[in-house]
């Protein structure tokens, strides 16, 4: 295993740290020093030399926008020197080099960790690698003495336009640059819809993976189908045709097989097709896409089988390793690639040492993933008809995690009489869910369940979402949680039925009185009955004065929309989408998630929304809308002074020109 060599990868780069109390590396690191260093568990050792660690400092100043943390701007380049120069120090104490002691083992998943590898110090072997500039060479003396060196070189052809690209902490991919990436995290939080618009107007070939899913239903196989022929008999020793009364010829119907090329084939045969259709004003070929839902539920080891190899890119976007077709393959992709004429294929051919590799692909010998090819996959990681995905596949591809978020859609639940805020409940029932099983996986995300023109009906709420909470996530903890209580026992999910027939309906007083157990109050409830609230048009009270730029605000829900209206009088030159954009940083400040709407984004509110809001006309002729529902003062069984908090938030910042005051007469 002497003088084995990594040259890091984007997944490197990251610098992705486990939670801290856990002490473990991240899987992709873990992996690749076990595969060089050991197969076994147990404890390992191995030296690290200061020198390496300070030529990656000095490299690291170059590359300032390394470190771009979310949601902050870019770390200057002495900050990092000073902050990686202590860690250095403190790990190396003075001295040359350093022993590293780490402990190998395998988790039950079959997983592989390093423990240690983050030491207390801050110290961390990741913090000092830069793509495709660091290379880790991995060492082992017939001794079985380890050493990792860290080689960070830089060329005078060195690409640093994407050294200076900002990279962030954590599974944060670009989409459009990833070839191979899995879209990854719990149901409903827009994996697909994400993907969707990430290839619209793209070429797009979609399958989705099932337990039944095997090599030839992804790439290909024989299969019966049916042709037309014309019927012959022997005369002699000929065949002839043989002849309707009315003198037309005579067909029949047969059975042969034929090669049908499935999702993978397909898509791979369209990739090298746009090259042979790239045109001068081009410099790339179009893309093509291969999008595999629920990749996880089937079993890639067996569906990708000799495929797996191609996922291997090189710097270039191309298959590093080619694989042989076999026969029936080949004979299909030379009839499929007759006639194709590929101008780039000196350039291609060049990336692999001159060999007539583009001969090779149109003539079917061989298979290799041009670079204008993308797989893109869904993983729901709650589902449970899955099967494990191996180390060696997941490094083969990006993953973006996709989190549960509020998509401010302003879907409301309809039951027993009421609206209920759809967002307000899957944060309190995440909360549950998190509190209960610890899991990140059962939790739900804001399209788990579609509403209709904005509304969620009781019956689709019970059949959908209940049903999953009810025997998906709390079937092994048997429900002592406080919010499956009826006020006597526990619920059972056939209390929110009732028969009809042989039909059956939905018991919508149930269903209200899990959602009150959540904690999640109706938008619209009883109102009018309710003396301790503020109802959204609740004129300000006697003795209050609220101003806006110094006009007086009679009503507490008409705050939001005279401070845009004003906002829109400063600025008679911004468009509608400006003006939206400038103030939809307050949505937060509103229970009901939205703030500010354009006429498109009003389309997809429901009808309750859309008709409660405030439309102001900007400078291109086009409208805004400002949401009047929400905006109340604290009272005992409303916590929130919305009215307070948008106030407060709009003060401070002056750069809107806009002044709200408050005082008391």
């Amino acid at each position: 295993m002497e003088g084995l060599k990594k040259i890091v990868s984007r997944q490197d780069a990251y610098f992705k740290l486990s939670p801290s109390t856990s002490n473990e590396t991240s899987i992709n690191l873990a992996n690749d020093i076990a595969t060089y260093i050991s197969d076994e568990s147990g404890e390992v050792t191995f030296t690290l030399y200061r020198e390496d660690f300070i030529q990656a400092l000095c490299s690291l100043c170059l590359t300032p926008n390394i470190y771009y943390k979310k949601e902050s701007t870019p770390t200057k380049a002495q900050e990092i020197f000073s902050e990686l120069s202590k860690q250095v120090n403190a790990q190396f104490d003075n001295k040359d080099k350093v022993t590293y002691s780490v402990y190998l083992f395998i988790r039950n998943d079959g997983r592989n960790y390093l423990n240690n590898l983050k030491q207390s110090n801050g110290f961390n072997l990741r913090s000092f690698l830069i793509e495709k500039f660091s290379t880790l060479h991995f060492i082992k003396n017939s001794s079985g003495e380890i050493t990792i060196r860290l080689e960070t070189s830089f060329t005078e052809d060195s690409d640093f336009t994407k050294l200076n690209q900002p990279l962030y902490f954590g599974d944060n991919v670009t989409a459009s640059s990833s070839r191979q990436i899995i879209y990854y995290g719990a149901p409903g939080t827009g994996k697909s819809h994400t993907i969707k618009d990430e290839t619209k107007d793209e070429d797009v070939v979609r399958t989705t993976f099932h337990p039944d899913t095997d090599y030839s239903t992804f790439v290909g196989a024989y299969k019966p189908t049916t042709i037309e022929e014309v019927r012959t008999t022997v005369i002699g020793t000929r065949a002839v045709p043989v002849e309707n009364p009315d003198g037309s010829v005579c067909t029949q119907t047969k059975i042969v097989y034929d090669f049908v090329m499935q999702s993978f084939l397909q898509a791979y045969v369209n990739a090298w097709k746009k090259y042979a259709v790239q045109t001068l004003e081009q410099t790339e070929p179009a893309r093509q896409f291969l999008i595999i839902e629920e990749i996880n539920r089937g079993n890639c080891a067996q569906i990708f089988g000799d495929l797996f190899q191609l996922l291997d890119r090189n710097e270039y976007g191309f298959s590093e390793y080619p694989i042989h077709a076999d026969a029936d393959m080949r004979r299909q992709l030379a009839k499929a690639f007759d006639g194709l004429n590929i101008g780039m294929a000196d350039d291609i051919n060049a990336i692999y040492n001159g060999k007539d590799i583009v001969g090779q692909v149109l003539r079917g010998d061989i298979l290799l993933l041009p670079n204008n090819l993308y797989i893109w996959a869904t993983m729901n990681t709650s589902d449970q008809s899955l099967f494990p995905i191996d180390s060696a596949f997941k490094r083969r591809w990006d993953w973006k995690y996709m989190p549960i978020s509020n998509a401010n859609k302003g879907w409301t639940i309809a039951v027993n009489g009421s609206t209920y805020d759809w967002w307000q409940f899957v944060e309190a029932i995440n909360k549950e869910i998190d509190s209960t099983t610890h899991s990140e996986d059962k939790k739900l995300g804001y399209f788990f369940c579609k509403a209709d023109n904005g509304v969620i009906n009781a019956e689709r709420f019970v059949g959908k979402v209940i049903f999953y909470i009810w025997n998906d996530v709390f079937k092994d903890y048997d429900y002592e949680n406080a919010i499956f209580n009826n006020g006597e026992k526990k619920i059972a999910f056939h209390e929110f039925y009732i028969p009809d027939g042989n039909n059956s309906i939905v018991v919508e007083p149930m269903v209200a009185k899990f959602l009150a157990n959540l904690g999640v109050a109706p938008l619209n409830g009883n109102d009018d009955d309710d003396d301790d609230k503020q109802p959204d048009n609740s004129p300000v009270e006697q003795g209050t004065v609220i101003k806006v730029n110094g006009q007086q605000i009679q009503k507490y829900n008409a705050l939001a929309y005279t401070a845009v209206s004003e906002y829109v009088k400063l600025n008679p030159t911004k468009t509608a989408d400006e003006v939206a954009a400038a103030w939809k940083q307050f949505v937060s400040y509103n229970p009901t998630s939205w703030f500010i709407v354009t006429e498109p984004e009003r389309a997809e509110l429901s009808s309750r929304y859309a008709n409660y809001s405030y439309e102001i006309k900007c400078a291109d002729g086009k409208s805004v809308w400002v949401n009047k529902d929400g905006w109340r003062r604290e009272t005992e069984k409303n916590p929130r002074d919305t009215v307070k908090e948008l106030m407060v938030a709009v003060n401070a910042k002056p750069e809107l020109g806009i002044t709200i005051t408050i005082e008391n007469v």
